[in-house]
């Protein structure tokens, strides 16, 4: 037997979903296919991102499941910028091709409904349109022909037995047309009646104009809130300039390999993760950093895809291309944020399942009541109040409150360069109340300079060799400014014959036989190296707020490194700004207490734990949960993983390791501190949005109803507050775009 492989997430384009009913049946029908292990359907993006075992289930399996259901489907093509965005644009074209034919139509059914109140009869009208047959041929054409999708909708929801928007929308306008249509046919036999025979054929084309008018003003709305998925796929440039065989070559990006060469010429996008091995050039980082500024390149430095080449021309070797480039990622995260539920969902999916069959149920009540009770006899009233009860009603409105919200909320959060990887996270950041902050490269710059070097043996350059060897094979930002500061003074590279990274307190290597220890005193101790050199000073530097690392050479002190990793411009005003929040905020370092507290004190921290090792820093976060309210963690290096990964929201800080980016749950693209406390608010406004949605979408359900039941509400008018009720969901949420950050 054939088996299983690795689940594989595809996203998909579905179109023909109308309301929350719909995603509901999609998500049950393709959640229950052997092979698919999740299934996440968004409204609001008319995507859904699918977790599947393709040896199990194909995608032409998946499109013909669609298809049985109603569906079409229309795969994300990699590389292709715009797909989805111009199905988007199709489909806005096409709805406002069948509302500008439908109001055509119908306006001459809507002249005649003067006849119908006693202040507007003076008004003239053509004798021919008042002909029943006449609005019979206008209302046939809007009814089967415009309508159609609605009742293909509705027919493909009772075939898998659920119910929808269609389904109201097509037994509301069938139930007008219909009694419309015998009543004209009641005509031919009983000629002396047929010129008091109230008809409701503009009622049915109305309803349909209206549908489609609010259909057409939430797709407008919707294509505003798509902006910041456009600005993100014009991050990644379709080709690339790549040198093979001595030949310059225009290569897809997806077929760029690593250690390949590229060129990018003035004016160019950068379109792989890269180092400059020759050209000087500046940079614009804004995309990443949100400065305007643009950043000067030379040989050695690094550049980030997606980024704008504005000065000369760059040679660049690559080290991240395709989907591991960092405008990938962000793109990635962006739209599995935009794939996943908050947990509020839940409430309109199950209120959504059960909405359609409650409202028939009150439609029919509601004819019966009027029929028998309220108006005895009276066949046409009664049926309005049914048609009214059935149009006004609105599940689209419950199923757009959340997905919305999200799509606009997590676009503003991308645009200060914040990446929530799901709709969960961003719904417990709002609930955080202490933060961790861990102080290399996340209060720090992370970009340390050597200061001071002291050798037991008056031997300056032998302990630099020393140190740049074993510290070499080692990323963390220490070893690089050790590495830099040998190349500097020109001391000759080594490459060492073993080496460990122990992670928390240095690193152990064996350099040209000589067994060479780099790190805390506490590193040394433990391989029973007691006396450290120059105590006396090394403390005064670490009172300074620099890092020294202690080195010791077969078992033996052999002197020290200094090292300076200045603060975060913005790092007081992010700590004051948290506060301003009620979150309490702490600063944890594997690096010694002294040092800790000058850079604590400098950063306005008053919360310290120094000498943490990685496992010290989960039992930090574990502890601060026991005491309640939601820890987040944030980090960039290998040893914060774990404590990301435990965390109630891990946060990566800047271009961090691969593994912390993959433990986090908040990616913060611009390095900045500040943005936990934006991250926050984004968090908080969004949540009250999409409160403030659901309680409208439930508030005009609670109230509509009962209004249509009494027969209060016309029935174009009932069509008219379901197509708004919509509209103003999609338009609640668009306000924060303008939201603004304190």
């Amino acid at each position: 037997m054939e088996g299983r492989g690795q689940p594989e997430e595809t996203v998909v384009k579905i179109t023909g979903m109308t309301c929350a009913a719909c995603a509901n049946r999609i998500e049950k029908v393709i959640g229950r296919m052997e092979g698919v292990y999740d299934i996440r359907v968004n409204l609001a993006l008319e995507q859904a991102a699918i977790k599947r075992d393709h040896r199990l289930v194909t995608m032409e399996q998946l499109e013909e499941r669609l298809l049985q259901l109603g569906f079409g489907m229309e795969k994300e093509k990699e590389g292709e910028e715009d797909n989805g965005l111009s199905a988007q644009e199709r489909h806005f074209a096409a709805l406002l091709r069948s509302f500008i034919f439908s109001a055509m139509l119908t306006l001459p059914l809507l002249w005649t409904m003067v006849t119908h109140f006693s202040l507007t009869s003076w008004i003239w009208i053509p004798e021919w349109l008042l002909n029943p047959w006449v609005q019979l041929a206008l209302a046939t054409l809007v009814q089967f022909v415009i309508g159609r999708p609605f009742y293909f909708n509705a027919y493909y929801a009772l075939k898998n037995k659920s119910a929808n928007m269609d389904v109201l929308i097509v037994l509301g306008t069938s139930a007008a047309y219909f009694y419309s249509h015998y009543l004209t046919i009641r005509s031919l036999r009983f000629p002396e009646s047929a010129e008091h025979v109230s008809l409701y054929f503009e009622t049915s084309a109305m309803l349909i104009t209206i549908v489609l008018l609010g259909k057409l003003l939430e797709a407008a709305a919707k294509r505003r809130t798509t902006d910041t998925i456009r600005h993100l796929h014009q991050l990644r440039p379709a080709k690339a300039s790549v040198m093979r065989e001595g030949r310059e070559w225009s290569v897809a990006v997806e077929e760029v390999e690593r250690g390949e060469m590229v060129l990018i010429r003035p004016g160019e996008r950068i379109p792989v993760d890269g180092q400059v091995v020759s050209g000087h050039s500046t940079v614009d980082e804004s995309m990443l950093t949100g400065e305007s500024l643009p950043v000067n390149k030379q040989k050695g430095d690094l550049v980030t895809g997606g980024t704008v080449n504005r000065g000369g021309m760059l040679k660049v070797t690559v080290t991240r291309a395709g989907e591991d480039s960092a405008a990938s990622r962000m793109i990635r995260l962006f739209e599995q944020a935009q794939a996943a539920k908050m947990p509020i969902q839940r409430i309109a999916d199950r209120i959504s399942g059960v909405f359609v069959p409650c409202i028939v149920a009150v439609a029919s009540a509601a004819f019966l009541a009027g029929y028998f009770y309220l108006e005895p006899g009276l066949f046409g009233a009664a049926l309005e109040r049914a048609i009214a009860v059935l149009v006004v009603a609105c599940p689209c409105a419950l199923g757009l409150a959340t997905p919305t919200s999200i799509l606009v909320g997590s676009g503003r959060a991308a645009e200060h360069g914040i990446l929530f990887k799901d709709g969960k996270t961003m719904e417990q950041m709002q609930r955080i109340r202490t933060v961790l902050l861990d102080k290399t490269g996340t209060i720090t710059t992370g970009l340390p300079v050597v200061t001071d070097v002291y050798a037991v043996d008056g031997d300056r350059q032998s302990l630099l060799r020393l140190a740049a060897a074993a510290e070499g094979p080692s990323e963390h930002p220490f070893a690089r400014a050790i590495v830099q500061a040998a190349q500097e003074e020109q001391v000759p590279a080594v490459e060492p014959d073993r080496f460990a990274a122990i992670p928390g307190s240095g690193v152990r290597a064996v350099v040209e036989g000589t067994e060479v220890l780099i790190g805390t005193r506490r590193l040394l101790h433990l391989h029973g190296i007691t006396h450290v050199a120059d105590e006396r000073m090394a403390s005064r530097l670490e009172a300074q707020g620099r890092t020294v690392l202690f080195v010791a050479a077969n078992g033996r002190a052999a002197g020290y490194i200094a090292v300076a990793d200045p603060l975060k411009p913005s790092v007081r005003m992010a700590v004051r700004r948290l506060r301003r929040l009620g979150v309490r905020v702490m600063m944890v370092s594997g690096d010694n207490l002294r040092t800790a507290q000058a850079i604590a004190e400098e950063a306005g921290l008053t919360d310290v734990h120094a000498e943490v090792l990685p496992e010290g820093k989960v039992g930090l976060v574990r502890k601060h949960q026991r005491r309640g309210g939601k820890v987040a963690m944030a980090g960039d290096g290998l040893n914060d993983a774990p404590a990301l990964a435990a965390a109630d929201v891990g946060i990566a800080v800047g271009n961090g390791t691969d593994i912390a980016l993959e433990a986090a749950d908040v990616h913060l693209i611009r390095g900045d501190v500040g943005g936990i406390a934006d991250a926050i608010c984004i968090s908080r406004l969004t949540t009250r949005n999409i409160k403030q949605n659901f309680t409208f979408a439930l508030l005009y359900n609670t109230l509509a109803i009962p209004i249509a039941f009494m027969g209060l509400l016309a029935p174009w008018v009932a069509g008219l507050a379901m197509a708004l009720s919509s509209v103003s969901v999609v338009a609640n949420s668009l306000r924060l775009r303008r939201i603004r950050l304190t």
